[in-house]
């Protein structure tokens, strides 16, 4: 079997990723057409190889990826709410393991009890809405991931710092990564760059985020006209509106940011950023690996509920199928009644 033959899958995914990743890096779509990439390049591999490998591997792999990512799960989540105390966001990797564990078990249980037809192609939607999620949630792991490592070498007009809420007036620790994360990059270039502290006051909080942040720049020894604060917002799009807003009334001419977070909310910021309108990249500080999947499993919640579409589609391909043959029968009696 020829090489180009094998290969041609991942070659035509990889010049889809490639055009699109070209055209604006902060896309889903990327994600999707990076991971099967990835996936058919892999598979590929093996093929032309004639590896063995790597075929006991994936049959291994396959059939124990879900309990042993049930069983990550459910242990992140004992150590997240021991650490940081019982909420809804801190179960989330608990929810998560529950729910490929209902979709694992529910769906063969549900065939045995009822034979019924509704019940099979009711069983057949969950499969596949369920299938695009974890693929989904798949791709967009493998390519924050991606995106967080690629090389940073343009030099930035402003650094937006997203804030992440504060302890008294001082900022936690979460939020003080961000801001030496900030002051790391401004160093690189210079100290040429205008810092954006970027976060509201919340119902809870005595000074805004803005302002704690910019205070706790000063203490450093950044001058203050290198900072500019955006005091109002208390979402991540409202971040980067707002700031938008500040930076368009400041500087009429093209201008370049950088979008300073904790890197598992990197991507999601570089793609409202892209929704917006902002041209920049995003820059993560590091997150307790603890916290890691928890913060993610939100991440791709968020996302997820602004790429609703492919369910749609899929729910609505399921249900032209599952009503085809009634239309079929009414056709027939309609014909057979001229």
């Amino acid at each position: 079997m020829s090489a180009l033959l094998v290969f041609s899958p991942a070659i035509i995914w990889g010049i889809l990723f490639t055009w699109s990743y070209r055209k604006e890096p902060r896309q889903f779509k990327n994600a999707i057409f990076f991971l099967l990439m990835l996936i058919f390049a892999f598979g590929a591999c093996a093929i032309y190889t004639n590896d063995i490998g790597i075929v006991l591997l994936l049959g291994i792999a396959i059939p124990f990826a879900p309990i042993i990512t049930v069983g990550f799960l459910l242990v992140n989540a004992w150590i997240v709410i021991r650490r940081e105390g019982f909420s809804l966001p801190n179960v989330l990797p608990a929810l998560f393991a529950l729910a490929i564990v209902a979709w694992i078990i529910g769906i063969p249980v549900g065939i045995g009890i009822s034979h019924s037809r509704v019940v099979i192609s009711l069983s057949a939607l969950l499969l596949v809405l369920g299938l695009w999620f974890f693929f989904s949630f798949v791709a967009l792991l493998v390519y924050s991931w991606f995106y967080r490592r690629l090389p940073r070498k343009r030099r930035f007009d402003y650094i937006i710092i997203h804030g992440a809420g504060l302890k008294g007036e001082e900022p936690t620790p979460l939020l003080r990564g961000r801001i030496d994360k900030a002051l790391e990059l401004w160093s690189a270039q210079g100290c040429s760059a205008i810092l954006v502290p970027s976060g509201g006051q919340g119902s809870d909080e005595v000074i805004s985020e803005a302002e704690a942040m910019s205070r706790y720049m000063l203490r450093l020894g950044v001058p203050r006209e290198a900072i500019l604060t955006e005091d109002q917002s208390t979402t991540t799009m409202e971040n980067l509106v707002f700031a938008k807003n500040l930076l368009d009334a400041r500087q009429a001419t093209p201008y370049r940011c950088a979008f300073v977070t904790s890197d598992y909310h990197v991507f999601r910021t570089a793609l409202y950023a892209s929704h917006v309108g902002l041209k920049g990249d995003g820059v993560g500080s590091r997150t307790a690996a603890y916290y890691f999947p928890t913060a993610f499993i939100r991440e791709f919640i968020a996302i997820t509920k602004e790429h609703w579409m492919p369910y749609v589609i899929l729910t609505i391909m399921w249900a032209t199928s599952l009503l085809a043959p009634y239309f079929g029968q009414l056709l027939r009696v309609f014909q057979a009644s001229q």
